[in-house]
């Protein structure tokens, strides 16, 4: 896995979805990061559903936080709805954090 990746997650890891204690990466809301050549990253991830409250904000806040990783030139940042999140798609980590 590259060094940019490797930061771009531990960055993903400081957001948290404000209604569940839990990072959106453990929360399973990051469906792919891929960095190509000239360090751009694409993302894909959901929300836990499109009524969430935060559909407007937390997009925008993961992107820009990416954007300050260093040596990364750009994020595009797709929201997508399919598959649809549940909770299967949660980390050991953070069912444990959640008592599930």
């Amino acid at each position: 896995m590259s060094d940019i990746k490797n930061k771009v997650i531990e960055e993903i890891k400081k957001i948290y979805d404000p209604e569940i204690p839990v990072n959106i990466y453990e929360l399973g809301l990051i469906y792919k990061i891929d960095v190509d050549e000239k360090n751009k990253v694409n993302i894909d991830m959901t929300l836990t559903s499109p009524n969430c409250p935060v559909a407007e904000s937390l997009p925008n806040e993961v992107k820009e936080n990416i954007k300050k990783v260093d040596g990364v030139s750009d994020v595009n940042l797709n929201l997508v709805w399919e598959p649809p999140w549940d909770q299967d798609k949660m980390s050991e980590a953070a069912k444990l954090e959640l008592n599930l």
